[in-house]
């Protein structure tokens, strides 16, 4: 593990603690990570973790370390730490009691996803937080919710988890695999869990603000989705051969596609009078697209242009630092895409730097959930204050 940087180990009067390991070994790494954010009055442990890891070992030792205390997290296609942007590490935030208090739940077999079975699950999670705070008053709870990112039903769970929460509101991101796009986990109930989604209620008696930005403004440039499959392939744009025709739009030869071009060349949909981002995630051998979100036929999508991703970031802090005093933790869920953007761009250590004078904990996502969407190509987050006296 890294030398300690100043507020990263746990203090025992701390609610909020924070902690990352770097050891590549996944017993020594759930290990060190126990001990960066333990607590004595720890309730619940939000962890994001690489892929990397032998995620049975790194599960089992989790359980035997943390015991009774709620486990609930994900694979990354990267982490951001209590020391910036790392691959192959596990990091997170331990929330104690009587700051915070926690339930989570599993729901599983998404692919015959059931939008009772969404409700019924969510309504427990809800019913089982009641009990534990009788009390408990409108805006002290909000949802985290950890959905694999090879499941294709992003959209689905959101809407559907959004709705049955009520005035409860929601932010997320999607399990990743560093880019391998095989194979993403959620950990809730002692287990990694694949085509399933962790949901976690958090109620707390600190201030936070759930917020999202992006840099990106329409150029103009609009195709139509004229042929799309029901597995967010889109085959044809302007009735051409989805590849073929977005490269001529962005003016590049079809064998230049790929991730990198893809960060800098955005599509965006306008829902609500706002644009948001969908991302495609790779060329097919048949020329078309495959997205890392659900696409229609009929859809105009409009080609973006990426603004000054550092200066976008800094002034979301400046603006949520001016709204939210004594910020002392921010969970944040940062689209891969953008990261590739950043290396493109060499401001990666920029970002990184930002990221760490804010104090985010939080993972590279195949995409966010907002509310009742499923986004690309954002920030959303959820940061928290300090309890007032």
């Amino acid at each position: 593990m890294y030398p300690a940087a100043p507020g990263e180990l746990a203090k025992e009067t701390a609610q909020i603690t924070t902690g990352v390991s770097c050891a590549q070994d996944a017993v020594t790494a759930a290990r060190e990570f126990f001990e960066a954010v333990r607590h004595p009055d720890l309730d619940t442990v939000l962890f994001f973790c690489s892929p990397q890891y032998n995620l049975a070992e790194l599960g089992a030792e989790l359980n035997a370390l943390f015991g009774d205390v709620h486990l609930v997290g994900c694979t990354t296609a990267g982490e951001i730490t209590p020391r910036g942007y790392i691959e192959g590490s596990i990091t997170g935030v331990g929330f104690s009691a009587p700051g915070f208090t926690a339930v989570s739940e599993v729901i599983e077999n998404l692919k015959d996803l059931s939008i009772a079975t969404v409700r019924e699950v969510v309504q427990g999670a809800i019913a089982r937080l009641d009990q534990k705070v009788p009390d408990r008053a409108p805006g002290t709870t909000f949802a985290f919710v950890m959905i694999d990112g090879m499941s294709q039903q992003e959209e689905q769970v959101a809407s559907s988890v959004f709705n049955a929460l009520g005035d409860i509101p929601l932010l997320g991101g999607s399990a990743g695999d560093d880019l391998s796009y095989v194979a993403s986990y959620v950990f809730q109930n002692g287990r990694f869990h694949s085509a399933s989604a962790a949901l976690l209620l958090v109620h707390t008696k600190h201030p936070f603000k759930i917020f999202k930005t992006e840099h990106f403004s329409s150029t103009g440039k609009k195709m139509v989705v004229t042929a799309a499959g029901s597995d967010r392939r889109v085959e044809e744009l302007n009735a051409v051969p989805a590849a073929r025709e977005y490269a001529r739009v962005i003016g590049l030869p079809k064998e230049e596609l790929n991730p990198l071009v893809f960060a800098a060349h955005p599509l965006v949909v306008r829902v609500g009078g706002e644009y948001h981002v969908r991302s495609i995630q790779r060329v097919n051998d048949d020329d078309s697209l495959s997205f890392l979100c659900a696409i229609d036929e009929g859809i105009v999508l409009t080609v973006a242009e990426s603004g000054d991703i550092v200066q976008d970031l800094a002034s979301q802090f400046d603006e949520l630092r001016s709204s939210l005093n004594n910020i002392q933790v921010i969970i944040g869920c940062d689209c891969i895409l953008r990261r590739l953007e950043m290396e493109r761009k060499e401001v990666k250590s920029a970002i990184s730097e930002i990221l760490l004078g804010n104090k985010v904990i939080g993972f590279s996502t195949y995409g966010e959930q907002y509310h009742s969407m499923h986004v690309n190509q954002t920030f959303t987050a959820v940061a928290i204050g300090l309890e007032a006296d």
